[in-house]
């Protein structure tokens, strides 16, 4: 399935269906209605200088009676407002029907000369056509003018503003605040209108000096029987009308709401308080709402796609800010109400649809990512434990060739080989094993049947590392991890598939990396510049470099400085295997060791991205065979063959005068056969030695070794007569081959016989130093040169000193005698004085004793 990019197009489309669609509800609206009160509420206009209220309240009905009052009593009021100076009288309250102290009224009105009276559209009863409901005729030839009371309520039921002018047919009333300021009706030209119909002009919205009571207003009781305070309405122009809740000509308004509602003549007072200020609010025309949330929709569709996603949060609340941020402008400055509901809603929108859209197409790559994963093959091992007993016995009976096994669910036999029920222990633990003797037994359980198993190790060496190693094996069934979890949303099923594949993404590489460290040889991976980016613990080893210092270090500069050449320099080497793309195989010495270092070009599949892998082999060891194989050959050519072709010559001899062989003649032939048997000999134990493991090893005593050692060179000894006097301990038991040991100290000894005087003392110590067991072996010969001694143990070195006195040797029994030491992880020391003897020093582990 192809991923939905979050594009200008594709958001934008949305954003529009989603706008169009919230058409069809309340809450642009809404949206709009908040916006504008909370701005009014928060920064209302002061209110105008020349206005008053004289309120029909409370306590002027318990005062005056019940509605209606008697005209006398208004016309006695605008008597008072006369005297006091009112600039103009605005009455809230119809007189649309004759009373008998209508005449009185009407002059009260002529005298005063700026009365303004209400006129009323409605019908006269329900079901009927509309008409005006103006003051008696009396009372409006009176009047200074007539104004309409009418206020619209919006959607909501809230009063924000009124028509300026309003009318049936042809003739249009002015509000009751413009008709104060001397406006006239207007006469519309003939619209083919029927007279009934209301028609309605210059819409304008009232900002609010504040709720009720804002407006300095005084009791219409008290003005009769009080007076009115100096200067208090002077000037002015004075509103009349009810206040008293009884009288329900009340409006809710952005202040009040429907708790306290607004009376109808204080929101006529506002209207021409802000008129006055000229702060009363015109509605921006329906063509700059709509510029408006285009520009919106345009920035969200344009922005957002080439966003992070952390900053789309913020670029929405940016350019709604800006949209309301306009809209308040204009409100407070150019006296203009623009609504910006949908403009907002645009940004408001946009968020959760831009993330929505992102994390869809990220499910989707996701999805198909964890998909490509899952059908990928991974490097896992599986546990033991999960498999079947009688597959575990024939796995481990191909891995360590037990002696004898034994396969047993319940009562029945699986297999067996040397092993029965009978032999099985008691007290077994399930999943431990327990181990007797040679033998190791284990319960296990697959499900609800019961295992045991049971093997036998041969080898007492090998018995014990098997059964360490069976000891690490875990056999024990693991449930899996979440397994019969049943994962109900579809968000926690992904998040599980995710963090599977993660941890197959961490365990691949852990299996890389651990593979690339357990391997024999140093890996160093670069760049296609040649940087290092990877090598594993070798590289740090052999190199004596740390590996932070390693990543980021050329690999031509890290050969030229371990290993300076010029021909070919190393840089050379390695831009010809990145630019040829060809392997390269070279040597290498770091720190008198010998590598064979090997540049392969690789790249990247699916990238551009290309390095080198360089495998470096420690050949050192190859290096020392090699020179030992060519020492051999020397050794087998000269030494060997010199004594041979002797022996060749001196029977051609015989051969040519077989009646006269003489005894000298059989002894140098014999001398001859044995040189060359003693040859063979110490070359084929030098070969043992060095083929020598640890499974040949066994219990031995050290002295007992010793003994016999010396015994077999007593003879030898004897003939020269020196003295072989041995002290030594008992109990110094040895993990190692006897045979070997004692022909390494026979070694030593026939050394020490050889090169001392006669009638002289080879003295043999045999004693404990902590863990070790020692041997010293000091004889009274001429000792050895200084600077022969670093090379004593070499292979086929012999003493120069030796060789001119006519004591020959051949060269391997020194060598054989450090190879066995070694081999028994022990050491060999000489010390030496010329003209007074030589000590050779062996230090031995010592192993338990038996039963110990």
């Amino acid at each position: 399935m192809p991923l939905i990019r979050t594009t200008p197009l594709t958001l934008g489309l949305i954003l529009l269906a989603l706008l169009l669609a919230l058409q069809s509800t309340s809450l642009p609206q809404r949206l709009d209605a908040w916006l504008y009160d909370t701005t009014i509420t928060r920064f209302p206009p002061p209110v105008a200088s020349d206005v008053a209220l004289i309120a029909i309240d409370e306590a002027s009905l318990r005062e005056l009676g019940r509605w209606p009052w008697p005209r006398s009593l208004h016309a006695e009021l605008i008597r008072q407002l006369t005297q006091a100076g009112a600039r103009a009288v605005v009455f809230d309250v119809l007189f649309t029907d004759p009373a008998p102290d209508d005449n009185a009224l009407a002059a009260a009105m002529a005298q005063n000369g700026t009365v303004v009276l209400p006129v009323y559209l409605a019908p006269v009863r329900a079901g009927q056509l509309m008409e005006e409901q103006r003051p008696t005729p009396a009372l409006a030839e009176a009047a200074a003018g007539l104004g309409h009371a009418h206020v619209e309520l919006d959607a909501d039921g809230v009063a924000r503003g009124l028509y300026q002018y309003n009318g049936l047919g042809r003739q249009l009333w002015p509000s009751l605040a413009l008709a104060a300021s001397g406006a006239q009706p207007r006469h519309q030209p003939d619209n083919g209108l029927p007279p009934y119909v209301n028609v309605r002009e210059d819409y304008r919205r009232v900002p609010l000096a504040g709720g009720a009571g804002t407006l300095p207003t005084y009791s219409y009781v008290d003005v009769l029987n009080d007076g009115l305070p100096a200067n208090a309405v002077a000037g002015k122009t004075v509103f009349i009308g009810a206040t008293a809740a009884g009288f329900g000509d009340v409006l809710p308004t952005p202040f009040s709401g429907l708790s306290r509602p607004l009376s109808g003549v204080e929101f006529h007072a506002n209207v021409y308080s802000a008129g006055q200020q000229q702060r009363l609010i015109r509605l921006a025309p329906g063509w700059l709402q709509a510029v408006l949330c285009l520009i919106a929709l345009l920035l969200v569709s344009l922005l957002l796609p080439r966003m992070r996603p952390a900053r789309t949060l913020l670029a929405c609340l940016t350019v709604a800010g800006l949209v309301a941020g306009l809209a308040v402008l204009a409100l407070m400055f150019a006296q203009v109400w623009l609504p910006v509901a949908n403009a907002l809603l645009i940004p408001m929108l946009a968020f959760p649809v831009a993330t929505g859209l992102r994390l869809a197409m990220t499910n989707r790559f996701l999805n198909r990512q964890l998909d490509e994963l899952s059908r990928r093959p991974q490097i896992s091992l599986p546990e033991p434990g999960q498999r079947h007993p009688t597959q575990l016995l024939s796995q481990l009976r191909a891995l360590l060739q037990p002696e004898r096994w034994l396969l047993v669910a319940g009562d029945d036999v699986l297999s067996g080989g040397g092993l029965g029920p009978q032999d099985i222990p008691e007290n077994l633990v399930d999943g431990q094993w327990s181990h007797q003797g040679e033998l190791s037994w284990i319960r296990l359980h697959r499900g609800s049947q019961p295992f045991v198993l049971g093997l036998a190790v041969a080898g007492e060496f090998s018995r014990e590392a098997v059964q360490r190693y069976l000891q690490r094996l875990d056999l024990n069934t693991r449930s899996a991890e979440g397994a019969g979890h049943d994962v109900r949303e579809n968000i926690s099923a992904r998040i599980e598939r995710l963090r599977t594949a993660t941890a197959r993404l961490d365990q691949m590489q852990r299996f890389i990396r651990r593979s690339f460290e357990r391997m024999p040889d140093g890996v160093i991976v670069t760049d296609e510049l040649g940087v290092i980016r990877f090598a594993n613990g070798h590289i740090e080893e052999w190199f004596e470099e740390p590996m932070p210092s390693l990543n980021g270090l050329s690999l031509a500069r890290l050969l030229q400085g371990h290993d300076p050449r010029e021909t070919p320099p190393w840089h050379e080497t390695v831009s010809d295997t990145l630019t040829l793309q060809q392997s390269r195989t070279v040597d290498l010495r770091i720190r008198n060791k010998d590598f064979l270092i090997h540049f392969a070009p690789f790249s990247l599949p699916d990238a551009s991205q290309n390095g080198i892998i360089a495998n470096i082999s420690d050949i050192s060891e190859l290096r020392e065979q090699q020179r030992q194989h060519r020492e051999a050959i020397d050794f087998i050519s000269h030494d060997v063959r010199s004594p041979l072709v002797s022996q060749l010559a001196l029977i051609e001899q015989l051969k040519r005068d077989p009646a006269h062989i003489e005894p000298a003649q059989l002894e140098q032939l014999g001398r001859l056969a044995r040189r060359s048997y003693h040859l063979a000999e110490e070359f084929v134990q030098l070969a043992r030695a060095e083929q020598l493991t640890e499974t040949r090893f066994y219990e031995c005593e050290f002295l007992a070794i010793v003994e016999n050692a010396r015994d077999s060179v007593s003879e030898q000894a004897a003939e020269k007569q020196i003295h072989l006097q041995l002290q030594g301990c008992e109990d110094l038991w040895l993990r190692g081959n006897a045979e070997l040991l004692e022909r390494a100290i026979i070694n030593l000894l026939t050394n020490a016989v050889q090169y001392s005087p006669a009638d002289s003392t080879v003295e043999v110590q045999v004693f404990r130093a902590g863990h070790l067991a020692c041997l010293t072996i000091a004889d009274e010969g001429s000792g050895i040169d200084p600077e022969e001694l670093p090379h004593l143990f070499d292979r086929y070195r012999r003493q120069k000193r030796s060789e001119i006195s006519g004591i020959h040797g051949t060269g391997l029994g020194l060598s054989f005698v450090r190879t066995v030491v070694e081999k028994h992880k022990g050491e060999i020391a000489v010390s030496s004085q010329v003209g007074e003897g030589t000590s050779f020093t062996l230090k031995l582990p010592i192993a338990d004793p038996i039963g110990g």
